[in-house]
């Protein structure tokens, strides 16, 4: 069995000046498939970029490996692994470029320094178990995690080198009669049926890993890549050395059946920190909203943070009466809730003014604080109704907040306060608020009105959830889909209406439709299904051809709108399917779009892709082009918004912009709004929310924000 990396010397002919318009400027590293490089963005960004090989760059699978790699990468590019700042896979010497991540690999962490402590193994373990469900969530089988994959960050682990992975929905094969991996990290399956490699192949090697990185050697060691493989699939694994505590658990990651494995979640939440290290959850508390002049002289006065501690921990010290003041009430809001808080200074006239019969309050900006870190970004996500705002931070399971001013009316404190973010906002449906639990595990539906809890049901076996027309869609990996009505949590049909990759779209019109949106296997079509939610019948389908994605929300009026995408994940076309007629219209994009994202108004679809451009395409009869384009320059942005003849959207910085609909002219932005002095990178980049004459944004400091839309010139 071949070694699958390269420790020898890299020749000179190896070396490049520039990869596109990167200049290279030292050697990091060779691996199987390239060498890769340090280099610099225009902007300062330090980049680590792979090259392929001069021997392998005329191979066409090899290139197809590469393009695999890089399509892999851009999908799950985030918090839990170097983000994909550049590619382009049919280049002479074909390249990736990835933000350069400073630090040493877990590989080389134990070889210097030798076995982890427990307390460092749990940080590590809980990482890397976020980091694969992130992965997972996005579609992809890393299959081959190893402690040199593995990059220790000072905000947390990395995974990288994502070069024999393949999306769960791809049937792009690289295994033609070879074994691809590294046999001590490897699953049984992986050298059994290695066609037929799953998600928990990757928790089997994240097992082998944390073993070796307790230890300093695996659970199945040899200098034979043959007796190892032949130790993979028949004996157990040696768990000599591991912490006590950890045995169990990594011995059910190395179970040799898949089923028998954990989720990354439930690793996640066994290798919880005991309650005394959690770090707290920050309860939300307004910011209220002052005269400029007034600002200037209470700014070191607003906005004062209370940590609710769990039990056993010990509380933090305030300083002044008036913080003991805070804390106390705080301990009794959690209890029973705290409608009617204010704080800061000057707040009674603010109240008073609010209660007073005939008193109207112009409205004005305001911040609220849900959930703060030093250095790891920690951005809310949010959705509005009439004068209630829900949202969901680390720490916070949900929140409601009033659209006026900020006041929290309601909150319920999440089981855990580590995760980075919230993948989804709140849903209203049926009536009621649901929230998924930050572990993923259950779907809690609230009363919007309390915030108690009416029913919830487990979702940790479910690959996807959605929901459409008053019912909620659990799909497993297989298409099965379960729907529950949303009020009652009570299950109204379960059918096959799907299959792996499967995304759901709601009708627009009122008619109860879904639609189930499938591509093939192969890549070359992609069947939509209008199913009623409340019974599951298959209304109609329609097969159309390519790869696509629906635009979220992707139905407008009578048409359904999906994004076209190339084998490299490039968006280079938008599709318009009449859910009347059936017509089909495809609008070729100009430019292609790296990792695109959308919005339809009428028949405008808008889209913003990596670097920020941002355009209007019309998809009407007799129009099909491109109305205009737009460079926000924001590096990354969050799904465009479009409510009043304006699009609204986010960037990775907390910024929020608005854009005039019709002519394409930026109108206003707001003043970035990061945390950890500003180095951090964020997972989620939530949209923001357009109600009722006003724009609600999120930040990765952990603050919810409103501001007014009539001038956003103002902001």
């Amino acid at each position: 069995m071949p070694p699958l990396r390269s420790t020898g010397p890299v020749p000179e002919a190896e070396h490049p000046e520039h990869a596109g318009q990167y200049r290279l400027e030292e050697c990091l590293g060779s691996g199987g498939m390239g060498v890769v490089h340090l280099a610099t963005s225009a902007s300062g960004l330090r980049l680590a970029i792979k090259v392929v090989h001069a021997e392998h760059a005329m191979d066409p699978e090899f290139r197809a490996r590469f393009r695999q790699e890089v399509t892999a990468a851009r999908r799950v590019s985030g918090a839990f692994t170097a983000p994909v700042v550049d590619a382009d896979p049919d280049a002479g010497r074909p390249w990736m470029a990835t933000l350069f991540i400073d630090g040493p690999t877990l590989a080389e962490r134990v070889k210097r320094n030798g076995p982890l402590g427990v307390g460092e193994l749990r940080r590590v373990g809980s990482g890397l178990a976020e980091a694969l469900r992130d992965i997972h969530r996005a579609g992809v089988v890393h299959r081959d995690l190893k402690p040199s994959n593995v990059l220790l960050a000072s905000d947390g682990p990395k995974v990288i080198d994502f070069g024999i992975s393949r999306p769960s929905d791809s049937d792009l094969r690289t295994e033609t009669g070879k074994l691809i991996g590294t046999p001590p990290f490897m699953a049984p399956e992986q050298f059994q049926r290695p066609r037929d490699v799953g998600p928990a192949a990757d928790v089997f090697a994240m097992g082998a890993v944390l073993v070796h990185a307790a230890t300093g050697r695996g659970p199945f060691d040899s200098d034979s890549p043959y007796v190892v493989a032949y130790q993979v699939v028949h004996n157990e694994p040696d768990l000599a050395g591991v912490p006590d505590e950890l045995v169990p658990l990594l011995g059910r990651c190395l179970a040799k059946a898949p089923e028998e494995r954990p989720t990354p979640g439930e690793v996640m939440a066994e290798l919880r920190a005991p309650a005394g290290d959690v770090a707290t959850a920050f309860i939300p508390l307004q910011r209220v909203p002052e005269d400029a002049a007034d600002a200037r002289d209470r700014s070191r006065d607003r906005s004062p943070e209370a940590a609710a501690p769990k039990e056993g921990a010990r509380r933090p010290r305030r300083r002044g009466v008036r913080y003991a003041v805070i804390a106390a009430a705080l301990a009794g809001l959690l209890a029973g809730g705290y409608a009617g808080l204010r704080t800061g200074t000057g707040e009674s006239d603010h109240a008073a003014a609010a209660a007073a019969p005939g008193v109207e309050r112009a409205f004005a900006p305001w911040q609220a604080t849900l959930a703060r870190g030093a250095d790891t970004p920690r951005t809310p996500v949010c959705s509005a109704d009439g004068d209630a705002l829900y949202c969901s931070a680390p720490g916070v399971l949900a929140t409601r907040l009033a659209t006026s001013d900020g006041a929290p009316v309601w909150s319920r404190r999440a089981s855990a306060a580590s995760y980075e973010g919230y993948a989804t906002a709140p849903v209203l449906s049926g009536g009621l608020l649901h929230v998924t639990t930050p572990d993923g595990k259950r779907l809690e539906a609230l009363d919007p009105g309390s915030g108690a809890t009416r029913w919830s049901v487990a979702t940790g076996s479910y690959a996807s959830l959605g929901h459409a027309a008053g019912s909620v869609l659990l799909m497993r990996a297989d298409g099965t889909v379960r729907a529950l009505d949303s009020a009652t949590g009570k299950e109204r049909w379960r059918g096959q209406r799907g299959a792996p990759g499967t995304q759901w779209a709601p009708a627009a019109d009122g008619s109860g439709t879904v639609f189930a949106v499938t591509p093939e296997a192969g890549g070359a079509g992609t069947l939509v299904r209008a199913v009623a939610a409340d019974s599951g019948d298959v209304r109609w389908e329609k097969r159309l051809s390519g790869v696509l994605s629906p635009v979220t929300p992707a139905a407008s009026g009578d048409a359904l709108f999906l994004l076209a995408a190339d084998t490299a994940d490039f968006t280079n076309a938008v599709v318009r399917l009449d859910t009347a007629t059936r017509a089909v219209r495809r609008v070729p994009l100009p430019v292609d779009v790296d990792q695109a994202q959308a919005a339809a108004d009428g028949d405008t679809v808008y889209l913003v892709g990596t670097g920020g451009s941002l355009l209007a395409v019309d998809t009407a009869d007799g129009g099909g082009t491109q109305r205009w384009r737009l460079e926000t320059y924001l590096a990354r942005a969050s799904r465009p918004v479009v409510d009043g003849g304006r699009v609204y959207l986010s960037g990775a910085d907390g910024r929020l912009l608005a854009v005039d609909a019709g002519r394409g002219v930026q109108l206003g932005q707001t003043e970035p709004r990061m945390g950890g002095g500003g180095s951090a990178y964020a997972a989620t980049l939530p949209a923001p929310v357009a109600d009722e004459g006003r724009v609600f944004g999120a930040a990765p400091d952990g603050s919810v924000f409103a501001v007014e839309a009539g001038d956003p010139s103002d902001w």
